[in-house]
């Protein structure tokens, strides 16, 4: 299973990575942003995204448009990790194609049981 980790937030990639390795993930890509990742999704197929909201040059709601856009990105699973919590915000991302939502912080035994249940609908 190859995984796409899109946040701007070193740290908070750092600690994504390190709980979906610890939980059998073991190639598992970090993009800066909304561009970074597209460009790193154009040149490999992933099995799941796992994106920020707010970040800089694309955002993740322009991000997870975009990426359904892309004919390999119809159908795998975009998880929404962020401090957003509004409904209307996740009624935003499931309206363009987020598949789960994540509020921060995260607890890594909570992320890993959303991205096997995601990853086992495939």
């Amino acid at each position: 299973m190859k995984l796409l980790i899109v946040d701007d937030s070193t740290m908070l990639r750092d600690m994504l990575s390190y709980a979906l390795t610890e939980g059998g993930y073991t190639d598992v890509v970090e993009a800066l942003d909304g561009v970074d990742g597209l460009e790193k999704a154009k040149s490999a197929t992933f099995d799941l995204v796992i994106t920020d909201v707010n970040m800089p040059n694309m955002d993740g709601l322009t991000f997870i448009e975009e990426l359904r856009k892309l004919p390999q990105y119809s159908k795998v699973p975009i998880l929404v990790l962020t401090t957003e919590r509004s409904d209307e915000m996740k009624t935003k991302g499931k309206s363009v194609g987020a598949t789960g939502w994540i509020v921060k912080p995260f607890v890594p035994d909570q992320l890993l049981k959303a991205v096997n249940i995601v990853l086992s609908k495939k």
